[in-house]
């Protein structure tokens, strides 16, 4: 993904830190952040689970864990030897009351909690499946052209499957899919293909599902296959989870309607349901394949709301159904997701480099509509302040949910800490790495194809409809766009503009561009230009002429190397 100029920061206490004492508290670690999907029977709980925290920092670990939902508990027992690595580990045994649930899939969350602990509380997420993970029927929709289309379901026992069909041919097939998790979750795609005899109408068949430890999965499997040249619409995501804090702005998220079918897919409107009656969803088509959706919090109690949005269309599958959770949550300190600091280009796990650009996500940063900083970027945004090893970051954008932020060149590089201040309400502290430079070329969000600009205003990319595009050519000027390569010759200070006339801020030594060959070999070419973009924060510009050996194509790698760093690697099209 590219680089929202509007939305970047970062954060710390300053009253907590320096780098002398950065591992002066215990830092969490637990051995999974996920279990299931478990299978358990309708009318029955389930079986005891077991998790493991650990400390890989200093001091000791004081853990309490709590649920959000009332079928999920779990307790904390006393230190003893890691099941899967060196040291001591603290067990977390998890229980599941399951047995007034429902047939269905469920899913509640563990807070994990320590407050005197650096990357806590964490969360883990424990999907039950009531009744099996078999489904009791599988219904497709194919056009007439030799698509296909497929189901994925999960079992925690291996299975015997066997597909057949009453009319139409071999059509339907069921294999397994991979190995699954650890947790021993193993995953079985049914398949259905339109053959070349198939006329359009409506085809049946049945999968048996047998030798399974889990006695409901065990069953026979009613299969329809229906060939139409309607269109077919396809959902994502299938079920929507939203969560805001009492009182705050409405969460939003959003449905993409594809069509997989013939014809055009045209969505005719949306009707919302609520379990238990309320105004608090709403729902309205955006675009033609794009339906948003809206919790508002204001006038409900912290728990967990329910309630679906049936979207009306011409497709054949028509309607659809969406399940929406809504969990409101009382109003608290703001909250850092574990694994929250990452660079804008939201590569989780990244180095940020000083100076750098990144995003931190999280809930409860601020309660009313975004807001957005200004250039010269300020410590304080909208009430938020963020540090880092208790220096001050600069705020470009923050709201409920994402603060976007300059991480202060004063950091040294390695592991740092970061905390947020909202209205002087302190979150949790997380940690993250800083490196001198961690560069990375932006991406243009089509494939792997790179944030770059042809000298007449388009991108370097295959004809497409919509954008303005043509393949490079030899000779041709590029503006390469990336984050991340550090201080610059001359330094421009924490949230200035860089400038727009010489000395202009430029990458030393010069780094290199190299045209093809992925990561390894290549054309390299010196651009005339490498440093930041005038008048912006935190954004580099490569200029750099096609050199006339550049290999030809509509994939053509292009990366950059200095002195100790290579950026990852993107593609343009040149002709």
């Amino acid at each position: 993904m590219g680089l929202r100029l509007t939305r970047l920061a970062l954060l710390v206490w300053p009253a907590l830190w320096s780098a002398a004492t950065l591992h002066a508290h215990p830092i969490l670690r637990l051995t999974t952040a996920a279990l299931g999907p478990l299978s358990v029977p309708v009318g029955a709980d389930g079986p005891d689970q077991t998790i493991e925290a650990f400390n890989i920092g200093d001091g000791a670990l004081k853990l309490t864990v709590s649920s959000n939902a009332s079928w999920l508990a779990a307790s904390v027992g006393g230190s003893r030897p890691c099941s899967a690595r060196a040291g001591a580990c603290l067990p977390i045994a998890i229980r599941l009351r399951t047995a007034a649930l429902p047939r269905g899939i469920h899913t509640g969350v563990l807070t994990v909690s320590d407050p005197n602990a650096w990357d806590a509380p964490q969360t883990v997420t424990v999907t039950v499946q009531a009744g099996g993970g078999v489904p009791d029927r599988a219904d497709f929709f194919v056009a007439p052209n030799g698509s296909t289309d497929s189901l994925l379901f999960e079992t925690n026992h291996p299975i015997q499957a066997r597909a057949s069909t009453e009319s139409g041919g071999d059509w339907l097939s069921v294999a397994l899919e991979g190995l699954g998790s650890f947790r021993f979750v193993l995953p079985y795609r049914i398949r259905v293909r339109h053959l070349p005899e198939m006329a359009e109408g409506t085809y049946s068949g049945r999968v048996e599902v047998t030798g399974s430890g889990f006695a409901p999965d065990n069953k026979t499997v009613p299969v329809t296959l229906r060939v139409t040249s309607d269109p077919i619409a396809r959902l994502a995501p299938a079920r929507l989870e939203l969560r805001a804090a009492q009182g705050a702005i409405k969460a939003q998220g959003f449905l993409v309607v594809a069509n997989r079918g013939l014809g055009e897919l045209r969505l005719s409107g949306v009707e919302t349901t609520v379990s238990g009656g309320g105004t608090w969803l709403a729902a309205a088509v955006d675009a033609p394949s794009l339906v948003s959706v809206t919790a508002d919090p204001k006038d409900l109690v912290p728990g967990i709301y329910e309630g679906a949005v049936t979207i009306q269309s011409n497709a054949a599958n028509s309607p659809l159904r969406v399940p929406v959770r809504f969990e409101v949550a009382p109003q608290r300190p703001p909250l850092i997701a574990f694994g929250g600091v990452t660079n804008n280009t939201f590569g989780g796990g990244d180095p940020i480099a000083q100076g750098g650009i990144a995003s931190l996500y999280g809930e409860q940063f601020r309660y009313g509509e975004p807001v957005q900083g200004t250039i010269p970027l300020a410590e304080e945004l909208g009430g938020v302040k963020v540090y880092v090893n208790g220096i001050a970051a600069r705020l470009f954008y923050a709201s409920y949910g994402q603060i976007n932020f300059q991480m202060p060149f004063e950091v040294p590089p390695g592991v740092v800490s970061v905390q947020v201040l909202r209205d002087g309400q302190a979150s949790n502290v997380v940690t993250a790495e800083v490196a001198e430079r961690a560069p990375l070329l932006l991406r243009l969000g089509i494939d792997d194809y790179g944030i770059i600009v042809n000298q007449d205003g388009t991108f370097p990319i295959p004809p497409t409809p919509g954008i303005p595009s043509r393949p490079a050519r030899p000779g041709d000027a590029l503006v390469i766009y990336a984050i991340g390569f550090g201080q610059t010759e001359p330094p421009v200070g924490l949230g200035q503009a860089s400038p727009e006339a010489e000395p202009l801020a430029r990458i030393v030594p010069t780094p290199r561009v190299y045209f093809g060959a992925g990561l390894t070999g290549g054309v390299a070419v010196e651009p005339f230009y490498a440093g930041l973009t005038p008048r912006l924060v935190g954004l580099f510009q490569i200029n750099v002429y096609v050199p006339q050996n550049a290999p030809k194509g509509e994939r053509i790698p292009l990366r950059i190397e200095g002195p100790g760093y290579r950026t990852n690697s993107v593609d343009l099209a040149i002709e």
